[in-house]
This record gives C-alpha cells, sequence and structure tokens, in this order.
C-alpha cells in the first residue's frame, strides 16, 4: 500500500507549483525552492509526516456529515513564506498564463484590507509551510459566514484546532497556485462555486470569497448571510 508520505509527495511533485510553468516561474523569482519530490524528500520531519497524515484523518471524518462532503478532497497544502510570495495579494497576470490559458489580472475588491496571515513572515518562517486542508476543486457547504463565524467552537474544532482561523485568503490564494491548472471554484468545473474566508474579519459588513469567474482569479466581497449550496469552505490546520 502507498503511504501517506508517498501519495502527497507525488501529488505535490505534479501540482502547479512544479509542474504548471507561469507558477514555477513565480516560485523561482522570490527566491523559494520548487517543491518537487527532490525537495520534499528532506523538507519535513517524520514527526510532521506524522502530524499531516493524523490531521487530514481528523477532517475527513470531522466533516464527513457535512453537505457535499463526498466532493471534498483533503491532503497537503503548501503555503510559502509570505515575505518571498505573499498569496493574499493579486499575482501578475503572467502567473495565471498557463493557468488560464491567457494571462489575465486578477480582480480584487478595493475595499479589501491586506488580509490575515495566518502563516506569517518572520526569521523562523520556513520556505514552505504544510497546511491539512482542502486541496480539490470544491469545499465543503457549511452555511453562511454568519453561521460559520458565529458557530460553536466544537462544530468546528479538530485535532485540538479551530479550523476556521485559517479559513482565509492567503490559503485559498495558494490552493489556486497549487492547483495548477485544475482550478478550485471555477466556473468551467462540474459546478461553480466560491471559497468563503470565515476566518477575515467582515469589511464594511460584508464577507470575503474567492473564485475564479469569467476567466479572472476573484477576491470578492457578498453577504454574510449567504449560505446557499455554491458558498464553500475549506477547515484547516497548520503543520509546524
Amino acid at each position: 500500500m502507498t503511504s501517506f508520505r508517498d501519495t502527497q509527495t507525488a501529488l505535490l511533485d505534479a501540482s502547479g507549483w512544479v509542474r504548471c510553468p507561469s507558477v514555477a516561474r513565480a516560485v523561482s523569482d522570490a527566491g523559494l525552492p520548487v517543491p518537487d519530490a527532490g525537495y520534499l524528500a528532506g523538507a519535513f520531519s517524520e514527526q510532521q509526516w506524522a502530524d499531516a497524515e493524523r490531521a487530514v484523518g481528523a477532517l475527513r471524518e470531522h466533516f464527513d456529515g457535512a453537505r457535499f462532503a463526498a466532493e471534498v478532497r483533503y491532503g497537503l497544502l503548501l503555503v510559502p513564506d509570505p515575505a518571498r510570495l505573499d498569496t493574499r495579494k493579486a499575482m501578475p497576470a503572467e502567473v495565471r498564463g498557463d493557468q488560464l490559458g491567457r494571462p489575465a489580472e486578477d480582480v480584487v475588491d478595493e475595499r479589501l484590507p491586506a488580509g490575515r496571515a495566518g502563516i506569517a513572515a518572520g526569521p523562523d518562517t520556513p520556505e514552505w509551510t504544510p497546511v491539512a486542508t482542502v486541496t480539490g476543486r470544491y469545499g465543503l457547504s457549511l452555511g453562511s459566514y454568519r453561521d460559520i463565524a458565529g458557530g460553536p467552537a466544537d462544530s468546528f474544532t479538530v485535532d485540538g484546532q479551530d479550523t476556521r482561523r485559517l479559513m482565509i485568503r492567503q490559503l485559498w490564494g495558494a490552493r489556486v497556485l497549487q492547483s495548477g491548472r485544475e482550478l478550485p471554484d471555477w466556473e468551467g468545473n462540474d459546478h461553480w462555486t466560491f471559497t468563503l474566508f470565515a476566518g477575515e474579519p467582515l469589511t464594511e459588513g460584508a464577507a470575503e470569497s474567492g473564485t475564479v469567474l469569467n476567466g479572472q482569479v476573484r477576491f470578492r466581497l457578498g453577504k454574510p448571510d449567504r449560505g446557499i449550496g455554491p458558498v464553500r469552505v475549506a477547515p484547516a490546520i497548520a503543520i509546524r
């Protein structure tokens, strides 16, 4: 049987960070090592791999009863050191070239603040931080921003961590890049969705979200009480 480590290494080696040329160039231009199989062989400790496997399993089990849980793929997301590549921000148009088939500017609502840095820059921040979370095209449907942000902690606490804290723009931005050409929350998927950033505060009474619509990656604001089917979230646990 293939181990969790081997499976995730293969997936990351085939990810946008490595195999999508425009994204891989952005990684290199930022001074980051490309997280291919060779790099991953020594990047994380045995304990981190064990913690990651436990966290992914715990997320899957905890949210198994959620709406659309069968659509969700969990795994390891790599979040770059934001001092080198800040995934809260719009990417240059050329970075999206091989993801969208053409260079395209990201669309960012001008009212948005900088966004939370769940993985913060600092002298001890690693080049890449592994995060157990949603890595596929679709997240979970857990209701509106108000339902999630105002819900009981027990409903969102997994492996001792409140998974709402990392439902943030930084992680979705990294997920889009890691996905390469297999974009999450894209109108070209079997059905369109958008990911709600329930770990970010409201901005002028509106909730943040991200989607890929009309050929562009979009960081948006919307109604905080909207809990329809396309509204998804990605609970997450950082592996330190």
